[in-house]
């Protein structure tokens, strides 16, 4: 079973639906039972960081996200999701992140483009070291639809498993052990989004 973390956010039932489509068992939950029982675990995300953060510490899971994430089960954070990971954002300073990757959440900085960055983009692929491949049979540079104006920017630069560039190089997904996220929505990204969905199933 895979346990989608609902906190109230937009994308919850889009990701179900791609996860339900590629034959997972999904539960949208907020019982920290069900995330001791999930095979792993999907943190969505969309809006502020902020609200992001204080309706996710409304439900009381996060020391439960935190303990499955420290006991090694695998964890994909999304859009959002991916940003709250971190210690913290320009978007609400004062606000703190997960804190479980190293790092803060900047705003983009794309003189001459439009901030939020939306539509599709390229990846820029790193060579993976991890099992866990997100990005295994896909192309070098697979178009992927974002929306966002913030990106995340870790102290150690060798978690950012892809970018994309927009003005200059923005991160575009990471991984630090069984942590994974993608600034992206893979739920929105056609083949190639449920591809990438697929390879965190079967990971």
């Amino acid at each position: 079973m895979i346990a989608v973390i609902d906190y109230g956010v937009g994308n919850l039932f889009s990701v179900e639906k791609a996860l339900v489509s590629l034959g997972a068992e999904v539960k949208v939950t907020r019982d920290a039972a069900d995330l001791q029982a999930a095979e792993k675990l999907v943190l969505p995300g969309v809006g502020a960081f902020g609200d992001c953060m204080h309706n996710l510490e409304a439900t009381g899971l996060i020391p439960e996200l935190k303990k499955q994430v420290a006991v090694g089960k695998p964890l994909l954070g999304i859009c959002v999701g991916l940003q709250i990971l971190f210690e913290g954002s320009e978007e609400t300073p004062g606000v703190s992140g997960l804190g479980l990757i190293k790092g803060q959440v900047k705003k983009i900085q794309a003189p001459g483009l439009k901030v939020p960055h939306m539509g599709w983009n390229s990846l820029q692929i790193r060579a993976q070291r991890e099992q866990m491949d997100l990005f295994a049979g896909l192309g070098e540079h697979p178009y992927v639809y974002f929306v966002h104006s913030y990106h995340a920017v870790p102290e150690d630069g060798d978690v950012v498993t892809a970018r994309t560039d927009y003005g200059s190089l923005l991160t575009a997904a990471v991984a630090q052990g069984n942590v994974q996220a993608t600034q992206f929505h893979p739920e929105k990204s056609g083949d190639v989004g449920l591809k990438i969905l697929r390879n965190f199933l079967e990971g």
